[in-house]
């Protein structure tokens, strides 16, 4: 995921943009810090955020395709999605699993559903490096993935 320069178009405001935020419980320290980031990211650029939070990274996939029909079905759709974990990496198999499908998953559900999607996913080796990267004051990847997912969001609209 790339950073973004405040002066950079894609910190650009998107005024009334609603953005699905799907959220991990796993990790919880390390995706509080990511959401603060990212609701941070989305109030200053004028959208507005609805949050959910799922298991676990395999989770984050399912969650917003069942958000996202129930909010078309009420007839208040989303412009777009940020998803949120934190996967660290153990001592089985089981971490490129995690990683590696979560983000498979994620990818398919934006390009099938032509779906603005940030992904904020974290895959780090250990929990320090999690907290660099999650932290506001720091790496502040949550808010890096809502800028993305907003960016995407202006192409859709037109003004790329």
């Amino acid at each position: 995921m790339a950073g973004f320069a405040p002066d950079d178009d894609d910190a650009q405001p998107v005024p009334g943009a609603r953005i699905l935020v799907v959220a991990t419980k796993f990790n919880a320290h390390v995706v509080a810090m990511l959401r603060e980031g990212a609701l941070d990211a989305l109030r200053a650029l004028r959208s507005q955020a609805t949050v959910i939070h799922v298991p676990g990274a395999l989770e984050l996939a399912a969650a917003a395709v069942i958000a996202l029909d129930e909010a078309e079905l009420a007839g208040a759709p989303y412009d777009g999605v940020v998803a949120l974990g934190c996967v660290i990496r153990g001592e089985t198999y089981h971490f490129e699993l995690v990683a590696n499908e979560s983000a498979r998953a994620l990818t398919d559900l934006s390009v099938s559903r032509r779906l603005p999607l940030g992904n904020g996913v974290l895959t780090v080796e250990n929990e320090a490096q999690a907290i660099v990267r999650a932290d506001p004051k720091q790496g502040n990847k949550g808010a890096d993935a809502a800028r993305a997912a907003l960016a995407l969001v202006r192409l859709k609209r037109g003004a790329a």
